[in-house]
């Protein structure tokens, strides 16, 4: 039993939240993702402090638990929906659509419309203003990619564990 209105709300909620955590931590210092910008970019600046690299590994956990505690709950409610009846392949389904709504969002409205279409002045990094680099919409699109790749595998992981779960 798949059930689409649940994966689409769960996704939203996933989507909002890690939306939410994302553009916190952009306004806090976009240097945090400076791994995640373009090269172009990258080239500009001098490399993360050892300051930049602590608080992007202790700020960008919440992130990560999301993405692990937001898709496995779901994925979960889904096979107690179900009445532990739900196929591994329903499982992964519901977690991969989960993971990819995330993916598309973040592409279409973070990267395309707000990093690469307005790009506002928080999202900018000091030193690369003009940068055309702001406007490589195919280097969001090629990040995507890994982003599909990555629901992929959550959805592999989360389906089995919760498979697991309900023998």
């Amino acid at each position: 039993m798949l059930n689409i209105g649940k994966m689409f709300l769960d996704g939203a909620i996933l989507s909002f939240l890690a939306s939410l955590i994302l553009l916190v931590l952009l306004r806090y210092n976009p240097r945090l993702f400076l791994q995640d910008y373009p090269e172009n970019i990258q080239n500009k600046v001098p490399p993360k402090t050892k300051k930049e690299k602590k608080q992007s590994l202790v700020l960008g956990i919440p992130f990560i638990l999301l993405f692990v505690v937001v898709p496995f709950l779901s994925t979960l409610g889904l096979m107690r929906q179900s009445g532990g009846e739900a196929t591994f392949v329903q499982l992964f389904l519901h977690t991969f659509g989960v993971v990819f709504i995330f993916n598309l969002v973040d592409l279409v409205l973070l990267d395309w419309l707000l990093f690469c279409t307005i790009t506002p002045t928080f999202m900018v990094i000091p030193g690369t203003e003009g940068s055309q680099a702001y406007k490589d919409y195919f280097y969001h699109l090629k990040a995507s990619v890994v982003g599909t790749f990555l629901s992929f595998v959550t959805g592999l992981v989360i389906a089995g564990i919760v498979s697991f779960l309900y023998p």
